[in-house]
């Protein structure tokens, strides 16, 4: 027999790369993740690692393995939700997990109209950038994952998930009080091109987002600033140290003075949220029920 933790560790590995990102990923030691992967291939009667200097290589074996684990998960996740379904129904825990923005605008609504409607659930939420939200939900960390399709992500085809769209949200040119396009109601973003910019860190998913906008209106964007937080880019705009581009969803302080304008014209950028879940795992009366709320929650924010 075949334990699919076990397997569910390999996945990981494969996705990550190395025994210490897939421990950190599965909140295990290091020694755990090679003890489980050892006893894998104890199981299948098969070496599932090479080691090369520092770095561990999937064997022949552990890619035949993985091509047939991604049947075993979802077989194995249709069964859990037949299970649910015969026995709880809506109840028990259901794990989100997404941008700080979609945590704020999506799950929190979603989550009390789930209290009041559904009290036997229990929604928890967490917020983490894209591709980590793809690796929680391999890992069975997560149930739902609100995403951005970015190049760091798996494709949309990827037979691991199930996706759908949900929402898009359209970003506008965030500038200070009195700035010479704050009294417009539509500017093009190439006029801001000789601005300076303020934007997220590399490792952020709205930082591709943003290139690729100016990179579509004509022009690279002069950094001048880096901030995480939105409230902190707005805070940086506002004290006139550049522009910024500000999804429609993020909440701007109302102590900031700043004007968002909308932009308009060929190049107008726009983020496209993707529900994300577990290939099999879509019927599960908990998920269901969350994907439900999730989308009635995004046709009210449109």
């Amino acid at each position: 027999m075949i334990d699919l933790r076990r397997v569910r560790v390999l996945r990981v590995l494969a996705e990550r790369g190395t025994v210490t990102a897939t421990a950190h990923a599965l909140h295990l030691t290091p020694s755990a993740v090679s003890q489980q992967i050892r006893l894998l291939a104890r199981d299948v009667g098969a070496e599932l690692l090479r080691r090369e200097g520092r770095l561990v290589r999937l064997t022949p074996a552990a890619r035949i393995l993985l091509e047939h684990a991604d049947s075993l998960a979802i077989h194995w996740e249709r069964a859990r939700a037949e299970i649910a379904a015969s026995a709880d129904g809506e109840a028990g825990p259901l794990r989100l997990c997404g941008l700080s923005s979609v945590v704020a605008a999506l799950f929190v609504p979603a989550a009390v109209e789930l209290r009041d409607s559904h009290p036997r659930l229990r929604v928890h939420m967490s917020e983490h950038e894209s591709a980590d939200c793809y690796e929680l939900l391999l890992a069975d960390e997560a149930d739902i994952a609100v995403v951005l399709p970015t190049p760091e992500v798996p494709p949309a085809d990827d037979p691991r998930f199930e996706q759908w769209p949900l929402l898009d949200d359209p970003q506008d040119l965030l500038v200070p009080l009195g700035h010479r396009l704050a009294n417009r109601r539509g500017v093009e973003l190439v006029e801001a091109a000789g601005e300076p910019w303020i934007v997220k860190p590399f490792d952020n998913d709205t930082h591709t987002l943003l290139l690729a906008a100016c990179a579509a209106a004509g022009f690279s964007p002069r950094i001048a600033q880096h901030a995480k937080e939105w409230f902190a880019v707005s805070a940086l705009v506002a004290a006139g140290f550049g522009v910024c581009l500000l999804p429609r969803l993020a909440p701007i302080p109302p102590q900031h003075e700043v004007v968002r304008v909308p932009l308009r014209g060929v190049s107008t950028p726009s983020r496209r949220f993707v529900m994300c879940v577990r290939r099999g795992s879509a019927d599960h009366p908990a998920i269901a029920t969350g994907l439900d709320a999730l989308r009635v929650i995004a046709e009210r924010s449109v």
